[in-house]
């Protein structure tokens, strides 16, 4: 993967018919290179529209990835809720693999007053099952939990990193933003800069190389994140986040969650195309 792409989640604001195809060429028109379809209701895309979708995707260029609905957490103390779960997973998994979407993403889990241990544990057998049946079905797409913003959910880095280095199959999705409401901090070059360089021992090289992020403007309190807000509007150090991407070499995609979507997006790729310039 050469460079980093940048794009949206989610269908642009600006797209007259609010389809993953139209999404997709709307993306392209932009001159964004990426976009996140939302199942975060649920996966609604039959095996014919994921076909259309991934020859769009191919004819434009940009590259795909899929975010599995809200409604997963590894972490149910109900077995029938891991089952619904685990299915979810699978469902998006198999979608975003017809698309050709390389990475799905994921909100794993909830402690539910779990000690963080115990949880982690729970996590990384169900989500182990789930992996081994997507093997069993030939589905190369990566899977990613993805870093949370509230203090509640299981997600921070130190968690995403050790699930990714116990399971096979295992990618990241690093919100920078989520991280940064939860901890208060990790907002400067040097903090994201320690991240990048926390990710490469772990996992290797290889994955900056294939990274999948999520930037928006954020809102947050005691508890961690609040709401997302555009980058404008919030204290989000994104310029000092995309100069220590640049400095790391980092490659893979960008998925903008801010509230204007494609507006930030684009001052993403713009900023971003500058401190290249600059060196």
């Amino acid at each position: 993967m050469t460079g980093l792409f940048f794009g949206t989640a989610g269908v642009p604001r600006s797209t007259k018919i609010k389809s993953t195809q139209s999404g997709i060429e709307r993306i392209a028109e932009l001159g964004l290179g990426c976009l996140e379809m939302e199942f975060v209701q649920g996966v609604r895309m039959s095996e014919a529209g994921a076909h259309l979708v991934a020859e769009t995707a191919a004819k434009t260029g940009v590259k795909l990835s899929a975010h599995a609905p809200y409604f997963i957490n590894f972490n149910a103390h109900e077995s029938e809720k891991i089952e619904a779960s685990q299915e979810r997973l699978l469902q998006t998994a198999r979608i975003a693999w017809l698309c050709g979407a390389e990475s799905i993403v994921f909100h794993p889990a909830f402690y539910l007053g779990d000690s963080p241990e115990k949880v982690y544990n729970t996590v990384k057998k169900h989500l182990r099952e789930t992996l081994t049946q997507l093997r069993e079905e030939n589905n190369g797409v990566c899977i990613r939990p993805e870093t949370m913003g509230k203090l509640s959910q299981f997600g921070t880095m130190e968690e995403m990193l050790n699930l990714c280095t116990e399971l096979e199959g295992l990618g990241i999705c690093i919100d920078f933003a989520h991280w940064h409401a939860r901890t208060g901090g990790f907002n400067s070059y040097r903090e994201f800069a320690s991240i990048l360089l926390q990710i490469e021992e772990k996992l290797g090289r290889a994955a900056l190389d294939n990274m999948h992020i999520h930037v928006s403007g954020i809102a947050y309190g005691g508890k961690g994140e609040i709401k997302h807000l555009n980058l404008k509007e919030s204290d989000f150090q994104y310029a000092e986040l995309l100069k220590a991407l640049k400095d790391y070499k980092a490659k893979g995609i960008v998925i903008c969650e801010s509230p204007n979507l494609e507006e930030d997006a684009l001052l993403l790729q713009a900023t971003y195309n500058t401190l290249l310039k600059t060196g």
